[in-house]
This record gives C-alpha cells, sequence and structure tokens, in this order.
C-alpha cells in the first residue's frame, strides 16, 4: 500500500507543475474570477504546505513549520518559486514515505485533524484525494482564466 500511495503522490505532484507551469501568463496563476476564490497559485501553496506539514513535519519530522493562512495570503509568488516548492514537496514526500514502515500505515495517526482517530494509511490516502481535487480545480481554472 504505501508504494502505491508514494506513486500517487508523486505522479500527481509532477502533475502540479506541469499545470502550474503551463500557464501562458504568468500572472493568471494568482487571478480570480467570479465564484472561484482561490488562486492556482495559492492552491499550489497550500498544496505543498499541507504535504511539506502532515507527510513531512508530522510523519517525517522533518522540522516544516507551517503557515497556512500564508498559503492562501501570498500572492504574486514568481513561477519558479512555485515550481521549487513543489520539487522540495516532491522531495520530501518520496524521503519521508520511502523511509515509513509499512506496519506504520495500520498505528493512529499522529496528529487528529478531523476530531476523530484514523490510521495513518486512511489519513494518507485522504491527502491523495485532497491533492487530487485542487489539481483538478487549478487544471480548470488555468483552462478558464489562461485562454
Amino acid at each position: 500500500m504505501k508504494e502505491t500511495i508514494l506513486k500517487l503522490f508523486l505522479r500527481d505532484l509532477e502533475k502540479l507543475k506541469t499545470e502550474i507551469s503551463s500557464f501562458k501568463d504568468e500572472k493568471n496563476i494568482w487571478k480570480i474570477s467570479g465564484d472561484i476564490k482561490n488562486s492556482s497559485g495559492n492552491l499550489c501553496l497550500h498544496l505543498c504546505g499541507n504535504l511539506q506539514h502532515f507527510i513531512g513535519g508530522v510523519l517525517g519530522n522533518s522540522g516544516y513549520v507551517r503557515n497556512r493562512d500564508a498559503e492562501f495570503s501570498r500572492k504574486n509568488v514568481p513561477l519558479q518559486e512555485l515550481v521549487i516548492e513543489i520539487e522540495s514537496t516532491i522531495k520530501i514526500v518520496d524521503k519521508t514515505l520511502n523511509e515509513l514502515k509499512e506496519e506504520k500505515l495500520k498505528e493512529i495517526f499522529p496528529s487528529n485533524v478531523f476530531g476523530y482517530e484514523m490510521t495513518t494509511e486512511f489519513f494518507l490516502v485522504h491527502l491523495t484525494t485532497h491533492l487530487n481535487y485542487h489539481l483538478g480545480q487549478i487544471n480548470y481554472h488555468r483552462r478558464l482564466i489562461d485562454n
């Protein structure tokens, strides 16, 4: 299961890098419109912060300190900086999950995120779906705003 989860994270983080890098106009990464309240740039920062916190910080003891508010308040971060952030996230997810013992998946996740206990495996699957959900939003956002 660990190998499957890792492959999904790495696949989708690479896709995140592709999506963010595919904007024709870098300024459009930060645009919002109508009911679209979060820019692709902020969703990118959110995904990286989320994974670096829960996988790197909580599971891997990386020392990452999350600033969730900044994930949504920072604006106009250069594309190259976003790409570097995605690549850092890929490295920490890869390192942490490769070092994680398979039996750890059946243990209770160290942080009570939703107000109830869940296994590490359950929470990692949740994180893959969370990544994919926002990745789809970024894809639609890019195609709607950057045409």
